[in-house]
């Protein structure tokens, strides 16, 4: 792509930002260059890479699709999105503070608070939903709010404009992790974040076949900084998964389009089910937040969540009897997940504060994936009939 990518669409962008066809043979997809290390013609003077670690052709080729899609200037990408995460947080120093949403992914919680706190990291964990709880927490020592939007999993929506615009008069920077919505459907660069974050993992990918992370930012400095640290840390994916996070990219927008299309559908005829207490989804007008999802996202999302009218074991019958609904970790394929928070993916977050957040033992969470709708919901319908029984 040759012009300013501005200019292009999201749908163009996803399928042609970061590349274009090369001036030897013209093929329109990037090579997986898989070299450890690079030649240089004179000691100390490469072309452009010197070693894996530090730079690599095909991730050079994702970083900036990345960065595109966000409306970003650089795009780093990552083993992970703990990696990517990790990576971040240590831009900071002792005794700096971090001001969290209250109700994010399991392994941020663990990395707020057994990894970084023990080397003098201290987090505070708010409900951003109420922005004087935010104006509250924020102190001299705060470097970063860092929230989840929509959250994981109860789908709780913050303000990225308005987070950004408090943390702006106190020189804080933001951090917004879009894993659940994806670029496709919001964009908080756009609305006055510093730094976006994503598990490439899930919807970016889209195909359950790489773990990946990602950051994208515009922040000069801060783009100086995790350049080093992307380096000296070492947590960077290999060039095969690189590239099949590129190939994923290409189907983002249409993926997205049939996601929401089916998680629409299916969390108003959730709602309406006698076997269901509550529908946590954006697309809702019985969402907390839906005039802010209307705002703010273009499409309410893939991910639903859902309190049965039932107990645990209500919730493990209804997960056994899924058919085309897999009982797994993870978010964002093609096909359709279902997992249980309090037992797998936020375990790690102490049963008090999962109870205060609005995590019981009747909570499932549902990542819809682009399987036609009826054998869907013929799916949800035959498990919640089980789970009764």
């Amino acid at each position: 792509m040759k012009q300013d990518s501005r200019a292009y669409a999201f749908e163009t962008l996803a399928v042609h930002a970061g590349y274009e066809p090369d001036a030897s043979h013209g093929a329109v997809m990037p090579p997986v260059v898989m070299a450890s290390t690079f030649a240089q013609p004179e000691p100390g003077k490469p072309l452009r890479f010197d070693y894996g670690r530090s730079g690599n052709p095909t991730r050079a080729h994702l970083e900036a699709a990345l960065a595109a899609l966000e409306g970003g200037t650089r795009g780093f990408a990552f083993s992970s999105g703990c990696a990517a995460a990790t990576t971040l947080l240590h831009t900071l120093e002792p005794g700096d503070h971090v001001v969290s949403g209250d109700d994010v992914y399991g392994g941020t919680f663990r990395l707020f608070e057994k990894v970084m706190k023990p080397f003098g990291i201290a987090t505070s964990f708010v409900d951003l939903t109420d922005l004087s709880r935010l104006e509250t927490a924020i102190t001299p020592k705060t470097r970063f709010v860092w929230f989840e939007t929509p959250t994981n999993p109860t789908l709780k929506l913050a303000d990225i404009a308005a987070v950004s615009r408090i943390c702006a008069k106190l020189g804080v920077r933001v951090v917004v992790d879009n894993t659940f919505a994806s670029p496709a459907l919001q964009r908080p660069l756009l609305h006055g974040a510093t730094v976006v974050l994503h598990s490439t993992t899930k919807y970016i990918n889209g195909h359950s076949d790489v773990v990946g992370g990602a950051l994208v930012t515009s922040d000069t400095d801060l783009c100086e900084r995790l350049s080093f640290l992307q380096n000296a840390l070492g947590a960077v994916p290999s060039p095969m998964d690189c590239y099949l996070v590129m190939r994923g990219i290409k189907t983002l927008s249409v993926r997205m389009k049939a996601h929401v299309a089916s998680a629409s559908e299916l969390a108003q005829r959730l709602a309406a089910h006698p076997r269901v207490a509550r529908v946590h989804y954006p697309g809702l007008s019985s969402h907390p937040q839906h005039e802010l999802a209307l705002r703010q996202m273009s499409g309410p999302g893939g991910m639903i969540s859902v309190e049965l009218a039932s107990d645990l074991e209500g919730s493990r019958r209804f997960l056994q009897a899924l058919r085309v609904f897999a009982l797994a970790e993870s978010l964002g394929g093609v096909e359709s997940l279902a997992e249980h928070p309090a037992l797998m993916t936020h375990a790690s977050i102490p049963a008090i504060n999962r109870k205060a957040l609005g995590i019981s033992d009747a909570l499932v969470r549902l990542s819809v994936g682009i399987e036609h709708v009826a054998d869907l919901w013929q799916d949800l319908d035959s498990a919640l009939q089980a789970c009764s029984s």
